[in-house]
């Protein structure tokens, strides 16, 4: 014990070189620690802040709870983290600094004002902040908005505000982050750097719980007259917002698709299926001016458009079958295959979805409550699909890069803590019984069983940025949800549904990804997507009606050909972007051209692919090409990307081989007709492509047809297979 003590005094008497980094206040806990430690990554995911911590060593995820992180810094492993005696001795500073062995390595420099706030703190005696200490009220970002030219750099500065009117330079606390690297990148230190190509990219400055953004602009360094863009077709909104942007931008538009490309685009967009050679025929050759609107006109009322879209739907819906069951799954599909037949209004159809109350085998929107059975997991369901706002994260805290935080988990889970349940329950892998969905009885101060994880309060519905709703007993908290979210003045209810229509057809949303709305990853084009909401709403809904509307703009039927300046971008819609098709599209496609339709379990004979109520239809095929897995929950978004095995796939299926060479196929019935070699070339690539093909390309087929030892029927099948095996195939050009 003497021999402790006098250590203590000899480490007391050395100097200590540390000041306080705000000269004339001490540092505090939550004021001035926690910020550190966020900046330099401490309660970093790869860190400290992990689920177990690090080494022995846990801090809560970006400081989300200052009390555990106190308790682990001073008192935790025996307190011997933090040395009082003598700061500098502290493993705090010392692992910080790298004179003992750190994992994260060397964060601090012994002369940075970070580590003299820490050393003056732990001198102090570890102080926590004041509850009447001033509160973080907001910070901003300086410039919040820059036009840069390539290469250029620009330094932020971040100042805080507090609520007693005080401020302060927080720049080498913040965190920084881009939207879009590849346009501009920013340093840890917060400064701007523009990249090589023309763009636009969100800086993302966070301190503490409070965020800013900088807004950065790099243009072409060329200008354009602006006669270009003033000669440029409107045929809507739209275009004059598109054009309005690539102006900014020193960009020009791509020029006007062909009749063809837009022929089989429309068709691919809009119903999901490849028009038949005779369609395409009469298309090409009819010289109305307006022959494109009345095409979209057309397409919108086919049949197929609602189980093109149904089905797209049921990727972000349909439950998973061994989970739910069977009927119930059937009962959902065919729910939402109606809903789309009726051109049911998309507020009702969400408001059905939330309210749905009944028996899982007669009403199928009430297969949504069979699924997801806990509030917690429909919050995240819900708050992604018709809001667009991802609330994972503030389920264990709060979000890093959005102002929602565990109050408002729990406060819209409780919205659906009320939901009852009676019948056979779920009892996977066969869930077959019939379940019906009710309002229960209310609990407690009328909030259900929410409560909240920390403090243990049962939690009252709340609208997110709302205020807690005080509901009488017989209000279902899902009425008032519904009324809530498809309220005209809702902010993200129209947006979501919108940006995630453009999204389908012009290849990638105004917001990346379609479901994350937020502050710090702002729209490419803020006035377009305000735009087009309100014009959803002004429309009741009607999601024919905003199909149309972006279908028959100039700017959806450019061409995907790049020109000079528009090469790089991939976000300003300069130009059409192509896409790969979804799976069943192309599976019906192949089956349409070849003549020999697929047959599919627990389904009748000749059922297409776009009909299908469950993935668990096997189809080598449809798994290829990134149909959702069956044991997948819902939102399932596929990815477009192309891989080696779809690749192999086209090229080595036996199943495509018997379809291509089918005696009662396409090609056998080609062969064998009166046709001449020229008029089977010009039938196969209006099958496939939808056009004529060139005059190279009808040469060399016609080789084809005249090499030694080949006969009608073996070209035929070689040259359909060759084109089935094309990018032109398989993407919406």
């Amino acid at each position: 014990m003497r021999l402790i003590l006098c250590i203590c005094v000899l480490l007391s008497a050395l100097p200590n070189t540390g000041h306080a980094a705000n000269p004339g206040r001490s540092p505090t806990f939550e004021r001035d620690i926690q910020p550190i430690l966020t900046r330099y990554g401490c309660n970093a995911g790869a860190c400290h802040g992990k689920a177990r911590g690090q080494n022995g060593f846990a801090l809560s995820l970006l400081a989300y709870d200052h009390d555990f992180d106190y308790h682990a810094i001073t008192t935790e492993a025996r307190g011997r983290r933090i040395f009082p005696a003598n700061p500098r001795f502290s493993l705090l500073l010392r692992k910080a600094t790298g004179q003992v062995p750190h994992g994260g390595g060397k964060k601090l420099d012994p002369q940075s004002p970070e580590y003299r706030s820490l050393e003056q703190w732990i001198a102090a005696g570890t102080p926590r902040t004041p509850a009447d200490a001033p509160k973080l009220e907001k910070i901003t970002v300086s410039p919040t908005q820059r036009l840069m030219k390539f290469s250029e750099t620009q330094p932020l500065k971040v100042t805080a505000f507090y609520s007693d009117g005080t401020q302060e330079d927080v720049t080498r606390l913040a965190q920084f982050s881009s939207s879009e690297s590849v346009y501009a990148r920013v340093s840890p230190e917060g400064v701007i750097t523009a990249g090589p190509i023309p763009g636009e990219a969100a800086i993302m400055a966070r301190f503490a719980e409070k965020f800013a953004i900088c807004n950065v602009l790099i243009p072409r360094p060329h200008p354009v007259d602006a006669a270009v863009y003033e000669k440029l077709p409107r045929h809507n909104f739209i275009d004059e917002l598109i054009w309005k942007k690539l102006q900014q931008l020193n960009i020009t538009p791509s020029e006007r698709s062909t009749d063809a490309q837009f022929h089989r685009r429309a068709y691919l967009d809009i119903i999901g299926r490849l028009p038949t050679p005779a369609e395409t025929r009469r298309f090409l050759a009819n010289a109305d001016p307006h022959k494109r609107a009345r095409l979209i006109d057309a397409l919108l009322e086919r049949p197929e458009y609602a189980d093109f879209w149904a089905n797209k739907w049921a990727d972000l819906l349909r439950p998973n079958p061994y989970h739910v069951g069977m009927k119930a799954t059937y009962n959902f599909d065919q729910w939402i295959r109606r809903s789309f037949r009726e051109n049911k209004p998309y507020d009702q159809f969400v408001r059905d979805i939330l309210t749905a109350n009944g028996s899982t085998w007669t009403n199928g929107a009430t297969v949504f409550y069979r699924n997801r059975r806990e509030p917690d997991e429909l919050t995240t369901l819900v708050s992604q699909l018709f809001l667009g706002v991802r609330l994972d994260c503030a389920k264990c805290h709060h979000h890093p890069f959005e102002v929602w935080g565990q109050d408002d988990f729990y406060g819209f889970a409780a919205f659906f803590g009320r939901i009852g349940r009676k019948g056979a329950g779920i009892s996977a892998p066969i869930s077959g019984g019939e379940e019906a969905v009710y309002l229960g009885p209310p609990t407690g101060r009328r909030a259900g069983p929410v409560k909240h994880p920390v403090t243990g309060e049962a939690m009252m519905p709340t609208p997110l940025l709302g205020q807690p709703l005080d509901l009488p007993p017989d209000q279902d908290p899902r009425e008032v949800l519904a009324d809530w979210i498809t309220a005209p003045d809702n902010p993200y209810f129209a947006k979501v549904i919108v940006n995630r229509i453009w999204a389908d057809l012009m290849g990638r949303g105004i917001v990346e990804p379609v479901d994350d709305l937020r502050a710090t990853n702002p729209p490419s084009n803020p006035e377009l997507l305000e735009a087009l909401a309100h014009h959803f709403r002004d429309n009741r809904y009607d999601l024919k009606k905003l199909i149309r509307t972006l279908a028959t703009s100039y700017a959806y039927q450019l061409s995907t050909t790049p020109n000079e300046s528009n090469a790089a971008d991939l976000r300003n819609y300069s130009r059409h972007y192509r896409q790969r098709l979804r799976a069943e599209v192309l599976l019906d496609m192949v089956c349409d051209i070849t003549g020999i339709p697929e047959r599919f379990e627990a389904m009748p004979p000749g059922s297409r692919a776009m009909e299908l109520w469950t993935v668990r239809s096997q189809s080598i095929f449809l798994d290829s090409f990134g149909r959702p897995d069956p044991n997948q929950d819902p939102p399932c978004e596929r990815t477009s990307e192309t891989t080696v095995v779809q690749a192999l796939h086209l090229m080595n299926s036996p199943a495509l081989h018997r379809k291509v060479t089918a005696d009662d196929g396409r090609c056998a019935r080609l062969a064998t007709s009166s046709q001449t070699p020229a008029e089977i070339i010009e039938e196969l690539y209006l099958l496939a492509y939808c056009r004529y093909p060139t005059d190279s390309e009808r040469t060399n087929a016609l080789k084809r047809f005249a090499k030694p030892g080949a006969s009608r029927r073996s070209a035929t099948e070689d040259l359909l297979w060759a084109l089935i095996n094309t990018p032109e195939f398989i993407f919406n050009d």
